[in-house]
């Protein structure tokens, strides 16, 4: 997709507020009108949609931890706060922050399920060792804490969180005493068990505020973020079937490193938002076919853009049958409490397209394959960890699978011809990096001659200056020498203008005695 740089339009005031949805124009984020009061600025919140709601919690604001809850319903566009109830089933005695029916949280990650909302981690004042996790049931308003068992792990914010099937995966992240992590945990829903995962092959460096979705109920991947020092731009893959950790090639636009950012995957395309590298916002939303495994930008908006902002978040919607985002939050200088929408394009799943360019093809070849055959496959994780997702199909037609693997089978024709493209692709690209080699050579020797040059002529720059300086002391000796004959010559005029005086006296005194003698 070609990227366009522009700003948010914002929805006129006089349009009618329940047709809104179908007045967008596609891939174009638009500022939402609201109705009445807004919500306070913030960043690092968590948010989600559901049954047409965004649902906002926590955040940070000038150094404070927020702890309400508000919901943006998307058919009204009016905000409006949950009052929470602690759940009464608690344990009071237990210092569980329940006390606060929800504490001030931040960089926290937050889940639907069913009719609740599950809350994950984040920084608080009142730390505790072990992660926490909150629910809040959307029907009764109470709110508590639910009890884990099993591997539970280390407490920590930034982290990511995502869903597959009946099961939670959380990545990374950073603890109360700031340390990086980039480990694996899943915590089964249905029977609240935390497991660590074992996994193999090389893991993502340790980092916090990065992104992760999951395509084909099968790979875990894992995009940006940021160590104390470090902003990231890579992409990492963990395949939920092996364990096994790898980098794969991508193709399609530049991507600079980023953290803070927001993400949100929908059928095979992942949608990324925001974010930044401390100095500057990342304007431009970004997709990333997780099939093709190629970048592409979607749209790319003014500079100081709210959504260009370290901290927002990212849902999608869906409303009369359309697919949306909604972002919400944000810093980039200031806080953001706008809510923006885009309206996605409908896109044909039945038959992904090839690439165009043969490089591109060979280069995703065996990750097209190899998400082919997980469809194909019941994908269960290791048995160690018992991990079998709900949400795979396990009876699948005999007639569907044959023609899945009819359309496999053309497909993998397609991508051999491409790879043969490729190969010969490559085979040129060498030949013209042997001739620009060549020409490299020749420009190195020119370059050697040339600073021999320049050494040799630097070399008789120093002879001429210190020439020069030695002149200037010469000069400022004959400046003196000058000096002083002016002073010589002037003593020579005054005694010369004396004797003038001393013998005009002499001369007239004799001749006075000669006058009065000869008068005698």
């Amino acid at each position: 997709m070609n990227s366009c740089v522009m700003g948010a339009e914002e929805i006129k005031k006089d349009m009618d507020i329940t047709s809104w949805p179908s007045d967008l124009a596609y891939e174009q984020w638009v500022a939402l009108p609201v109705s009445g009061a807004r919500p306070s600025a913030r960043y690092k919140h968590a948010a989600a949609v559901a049954d047409e709601k965004l649902y906002i919690t926590g955040g940070s604001r000038n150094g404070r931890y927020l702890s309400d809850i508000q919901a943006f319903d998307l058919r009204s566009l009016t905000w409006s706060s949950l009052k929470l109830e602690i759940d009464p089933s608690a344990d009071k005695s237990e210092d569980s922050g329940l006390q606060e029916v929800l504490r001030g949280i931040s960089d926290h990650s937050m889940i639907k399920w069913e009719n609740k909302l599950l809350l994950l981690g984040g920084h608080s004042k009142k730390s505790s060792d072990a992660m926490i996790v909150h629910f809040i049931n959307l029907e009764t308003h109470v709110c508590g804490v639910m009890e884990t068992s099993g591997k539970i792990p280390v407490a920590r914010g930034g982290h990511s969180v995502t869903l597959v099937g009946s099961k939670l995966i959380v990545f990374g992240g950073e603890d109360r005493s700031r340390k990086l992590l980039n480990d694996v945990h899943v915590l089964d829903i249905q029977t609240m068990t935390w497991s660590v995962v074992e996994t193999t092959q090389t893991p993502p460096a340790p980092r916090f505020d990065h992104s992760a979705a999951v395509h084909s109920e099968r790979y875990l991947l894992i995009f940006g973020g940021c160590s104390h020092s470090i902003f990231f731009n890579d992409l990492h893959v963990l395949d939920l079937h092996t364990m096994e950790w790898s980098q794969p090639q991508v193709q399609g636009d530049l991507v600079s490193p980023r953290a803070g950012h927001a993400g949100i995957s929908i059928d095979e395309m992942w949608y990324i938002v925001g974010g930044g590298d401390n100095n500057n916002g990342c304007p431009e939303t970004l997709a990333l076919n997780m099939s093709k495994l190629v970048w592409s930008t979607l749209t790319t908006l003014k500079e100081r853009h709210p959504l260009a902002s370290e901290g927002l978040s990212i849902c999608s919607a869906i409303i009369d049958g359309g697919k949306y985002l909604v972002a919400f939050g944000g810093y980039n200088g200031k806080y953001n409490n706008e809510v923006f929408v885009m309206k996605l394009k409908p896109r044909d799943l039945s038959h992904p397209k090839i690439f165009q360019s043969p490089a591109a093809a060979a280069a995703a070849a065996s990750v097209t394959a190899a998400y082919a055959l997980a469809k194909s496959e019941k994908l269960d994780f290791p048995q160690i960890i018992d991990l079998n997702f709900n949400g795979v199909e396990n009876n699948v037609p005999k007639k569907d699978i044959n023609l899945e693997i009819n359309a496999i089978k053309e497909e993998k024709v397609v991508l051999e011809s491409s790879i043969d493209e490729a190969r010969a692709e490559n085979s040129r690209l060498r030949e013209k990096i042997d001739e620009l080699k060549s020409n490299h050579t020749e420009l190195s020797k020119e370059l050697q001659s040339v600073q021999s040059q320049l050494i040799s002529e630097r070399s008789r720059c120093f002879k001429l200056e210190a020439q020069i300086a030695e002149l200037q002391k010469m000069l400022e000796s004959l400046e003196s020498i000058e000096n002083e004959v002016q002073i010589l010559r002037r003593q020579k005029s005054a005694l010369e203008q004396e004797m003038e005086v001393s013998s005009t006296q002499q001369q007239g005194s004799g001749g006075v005695w000669r006058w009065i003698a000869g008068g005698t």
